[in-house]
Order: structure tokens, then sequence, then C-alpha cells
């Protein structure tokens, strides 16, 4: 299946695994990419010298493209990207901050960026930085997610109309149907997240990923907009996060109640009542922990037969 997309990633397939923190390490990244996807090393959680481990073994698993996805609000991202030169990663997915401050220093070492948005301003600002794509994220994605809450359906159109460079949606997208519905509203590929945490090579704890399957319509809410918005699963810090609410906390009150490293907590060490999970509303309809390689085949097997459907309409 050749598009902008798989061209640009030199990728068999218009599917990319979301780089998601606590999920994405090098077994999961190189299984997706062996399989004809992109595959994306989650560098938000990891220490320099955990992200150069995790890019060596990648490479030693595949001999495919893969990627490595930096969130711009990293406290050390100056030795991320020296690494990510230094081992000559080609493919680098930028979220979180303003695309102008890396995008030049990438671009002149060769290497591929793309960037992650939530609105169509900053889908026009990442292609005047001179990202060669975009990720268009709908607010239905787990994690942090944009102020606005515009769902995917409405933003993958709306980004469409504004930028030239090819387009890959993202939120809500786990199944090859919805694959070829973002398709058609006019992005070139996926990014998809959730699904792929609820895999057998994801690195996040067997509980958590449990807690997706299990997941049904309604479990998970974005909340603490104050501090960075985040789609997390309820449980018990998401009940206390609601209290906090009713007593009217303030943002410090707020951050105290969050502390440090709550997200590893709960989705790589599995404290399930005190740690955040994050995850998307997809997970209503993710109900069982597959191979990665297996969620790859059956989103494409799907696709295939979804688009002869609509043939027929």
């Amino acid at each position: 299946m050749g598009n902008r997309i798989t061209d640009l990633f030199e990728i068999e397939y218009p599917i990319i695994q979301a780089g998601m923190v606590w999920a994405s390490g090098w077994r999961l990244a190189s299984a997706v990419s062996n399989a004809g996807g992109l595959g994306i090393i989650g560098a938000g959680s990891m220490y320099p010298e955990v992200l150069r481990e995790h890019i060596e073994k990648c490479k030693l698993a595949t001999n495919r493209p893969f990627g490595v996805n930096v969130p711009m609000l990293y406290p050390d991202i100056e030795k991320l990207m020296e690494i990510i030169v230094e081992l000559e990663v080609r493919i680098v997915f930028t979220s979180a901050g303003n695309p102008k401050t890396w995008t030049p220093y990438l671009k002149d070492r060769g290497i591929t960026v793309v960037h992650v948005v939530s609105s169509v301003k900053f889908a026009q600002k990442a292609e005047e930085a001179g990202v060669d794509a975009i990720v268009a994220e709908g607010f239905e994605a787990g994690g942090h997610n944009g102020r606005d809450e515009t769902t995917t359906l409405t933003l993958i159109p709306a980004v469409k109309e504004k930028i030239s460079v090819p387009l890959i949606a993202a939120g809500g997208i786990a199944t090859g149907r919805a694959m070829l519905a973002a398709m058609v509203l006019g992005a070139n590929g996926v990014q998809v997240g959730s699904r792929f945490v609820a895999s057998k090579e994801a690195s996040s704890h067997p509980l958590f990923k449990q807690k997706v399957v299990e997941a049904g319509e309604g479990a998970t809410q974005l909340t603490l907009k104050e501090l960075a918005p985040v789609r997390l699963i309820k449980n018990k810090f998401y009940n206390d996060i609601q209290q906090a609410y009713a007593d009217c906390a303030s943002v410090e009150e707020l951050k105290v109640l969050l502390g440090r490293a709550r997200a590893k907590k709960g989705m790589f060490e599995g404290d399930m009542d005190e740690g955040e999970l994050e995850i998307g509303q997809v997970a209503a309809i993710i109900h069982e922990i597959k191979p990665a390689a297996q969620i790859v085949l059956d989103m494409m097997e799907e696709f295939t037969h979804a688009k002869a459907e609509v043939k027929h309409f």
C-alpha cells in the first residue's frame, strides 16, 4: 500500500505506533517495524543512556525504519538529540513544544521530522517550521491532549484544509475501519497508541494492560486542564482529583496531589489505585492483549475489507 506516508518513511503500511511513555520500548518499536508499520521508541520516560540502550537494541532487532518520539518539554532534551544524531536515527517525532526549536537542527542532519499537534493553528506553525509531516491528534487520545478538546472527526479535515505536508491522524484509532475513516477524512496514515499498549511487546505493566482491556465506555476522562490536560482511566487517583476540585483546590494543591512519577507508578510499576493510567477512549473496544504484529495484520485486513464494502454503498 503506497502513499505519501509509506513513501516518506519507507514502510509497507501507513500505520505508526505512537511513542508512548512507559509503553514504547525497543521490543514494541521493532515488532511494529518488522510487521510493516513504523515503530517508535518513546523517549519521554527515558534517561539519555536508557534511550541509547533502546535505540541500539532496536537496531539489532530490526533492519527496517523506526523512529524516536521526543517531548520537547524533556529537561535533558539536548542529550537526547545528541544520542539520536550519534546513533543515526533517521526519523524523529516531536511533541509538547515549539517545533521551531529543534526542527532545523534535525533537518540539517538529514533526519525526517514529524510534529504532533492538537489544533489547526499548531499544525500551520509546524508546517512553517519545516516539518516533513504532521500528526493531528484528537482529544479522544490517551495521555496529554490539547485544551480545545477537538475530536479527531473534526480535527483531521480541518487540518487537511490548511496544510500541504502529509497528515497522520491520531486519537480513537484502533481498527482498520477507523483507519479507513481517518483516510477518507484526509489523512495519509494513522498513529495508533492505545491498541499497542495492549500488546505483548509493550513495556507497560501487565496489570495496566489488563486494565485497558477491561475498560468500557466512559472509563476514561480528560482532567487536570489547569496543569496539562491528560486523559486517564478513572481510579482512586482520579477520584482524589475530583474531590480536590470539589474542595476548590488551587493549582499548587493540584500539583502537590499529582506529585512526581505518578504515571510511572501506574503504567510501569502497576499501581492501579494511586497511579496515573493514561489511555484513550478507544480502550472501550480493545478486548484482548495481542502481539504487535497481529495488531498490524488485523488492522490492514479490516481496512482492506472495509474499503471493499464502501465500494458497494
